[in-house]
């Protein structure tokens, strides 16, 4: 049932409302991942980033997409948590790392290994729109431990127009999307990090984006 009602969620309301009301304009699609495990981090403006992000796979892989999302605001009640976990298909993570026992990681590794794809924003939290923050390293973390697994980056503009940070009336406003080569695990996180950080400054160059105030 839950699997039902997820499927013509996207297909009658996300895809629609990111689609059509949005409309997207991607660079290279072909570079995105067609199968898993794969590991898929954008930066993070808008509400709307997970979904745009999902609406560029076909549908037949919207069982395998799990995008990550802080528990502890996802989860603040009952419904919200259902919405969040069976129809969106949200993996939960523990922000502060000092009061989670388990490992914070587990579950985005089971999904790996499950042959998924984890939709990840590294900057943690939704900034300032269209103003990149710095990147935390759980994402390094993740390709230490699976550096088998592509990560491909995906820089996102026009979203954080759209529907920043503090608002609840969506605004069309067109998006670009520029998705770049995957990142491989260098052999330690510094260096990754940076070479990270080095592709989303290239993909960002490319979108030629005017200060917006």
């Amino acid at each position: 049932m839950n699997h039902t009602l997820r499927y013509l969620f996207f297909l009658l309301v996300v895809r629609p409302v990111v689609l059509i009301v949005l409309g997207l304009n991607i660079r290279r699609h072909e570079l995105l991942p067609r199968g898993g495990p794969a590991i898929v981090v954008a930066n993070h403006n808008s509400h709307l980033d997970a979904f745009a992000l999902m609406s560029l796979f076909p549908l037949r892989l919207l069982p395998r997409l799990r995008p990550v999302a802080a528990a502890d605001y996802f989860f603040k009640n009952a419904v919200r948590a259902w919405f969040a976990t069976k129809i969106v298909g949200i993996i939960p993570l523990q922000r502060d790392v000092k009061k989670e026992r388990r490992d914070p990681l587990c579950d985005l590794s089971a999904a790996l290994e499950r042959g998924e794809i984890l939709v990840l924003f590294p900057e943690g939290s939704r900034g300032q729109p269209e103003q990149r923050a710095e990147f935390k390293t759980g994402v390094a973390h993740l390709a230490k431990r699976h550096p088998e697994v592509p990560v491909t980056a995906v820089f996102m503009h026009g979203l954080g127009k759209s529907l920043p940070r503090g608002e609840r009336v969506l605004v069309p406003f067109f998006c670009d999307i520029f998705v770049g080569e995957p990142v491989t695990w260098t052999g330690d996180r510094e260096s990754y990090m940076n070479l990270l950080n080095e592709r989303f400054d290239a993909l960002a160059s490319e979108a030629r984006i005017p200060e917006w105030k």
